[in-house]
């Protein structure tokens, strides 16, 4: 068993911009990084709200080991009949118990056993789930025990009060907290006192020249006149965030994390 494994995760895809993106750079990523294992959030990758099966499909087969969700898991119907089929798809695990789909993973590898889990926050976040933080604690000393060193968390949230109190809280139980929801990369990646990395958000997938990859203009006037309006996926170059951590497999610590962030030329797509 290798001492080490690089994971990479990259943030909320945005659209089809962000699919082609992670389709078109993800192999790229993975030879240049030399990446073993990969997470993507597909939150937003159907249209901007949720995720589809062949979506989650094609994703899978551009590269990515496992996909997390968060708030817009549920806004494609097809998505919940695919949950029980394919268990490296998460949702949110402070969902009710009963719920389709979990938001754990235990995943056998060369690399010895590797979790990815996933929370939702609660602060400004619909609906309202079960405490993530006790679930979390729980979730993480039950991997532990079961003798699961390596643990990939994403937590989908709003506020960054709750997620930095998230990875404090993990610190030394998982090998990684990134925070996801907020589209826009935070700069306070780090590795905590304990060994665990910390990201307070990974950013989007999606086009640059937009408002959380949405068409820039729609979303000002929505701001300007306070009535509803569609807000259509931006054109334009895509950025692709994310991070990038080495883990030692022995001990699930880790031993270098930094932010990824690439801005795809005009026209390469």
């Amino acid at each position: 068993m290798a001492s080490t494994i690089r994971i990479l995760f990259l943030g909320d895809v945005v659209g089809e911009p962000g699919r082609k993106a992670v389709h078109h750079l993800l192999p790229e990523i993975k030879k240049q990084y030399r990446i073993d294992f990969t997470v993507v959030n597909g939150e937003n990758s159907a249209a901007g709200r949720g995720i589809t099966p062949r979506i989650a499909i094609d994703l899978l087969r551009a590269g990515a080991t496992v996909i997390t969700t968060g708030d817009h898991v549920w806004d494609q119907a097809e998505i919940v009949h695919y949950f029980p089929t394919e268990p490296r798809l998460l949702r949110p695990g402070n969902y009710p118990v009963g719920t389709p789909g979990a938001g754990t993973v235990v995943l056998d590898t060369e690399w010895g056993k590797i979790a990815v889990m996933q929370a939702q926050g609660r602060s400004f976040m619909q609906p309202p789930l079960e405490n993530p933080f006790l679930w979390a604690e729980e979730e993480a000393d039950r991997l532990r025990a079961a003798g699961v060193q390596v643990i990939f968390m994403d937590f989908h949230a709003e506020t960054t009060s709750e997620k930095i109190a998230m990875g404090r809280m993990l610190d030394g139980k998982v090998s990684a907290v990134v925070g996801t929801h907020t589209h826009v990369q935070t700069a306070d990646d780090c590795i905590l006192p304990n060994g665990t990395a910390y990201l307070t958000d990974a950013g989007m997938c999606g086009p640059d020249d937009s408002v959380l990859g949405r068409v820039t203009q729609s979303v000002i006037w929505r701001f300007k006149s306070g009535l509803p309006t569609r807000f259509p996926i931006a054109k334009g170059p895509v950025r692709l965030c994310g991070a990038i951590a080495e883990i030692d497999t022995l001990t699930g610590k880790c031993m270098e994390f930094s932010r990824y962030n690439h801005l795809l030329p005009p026209g390469e797509l």
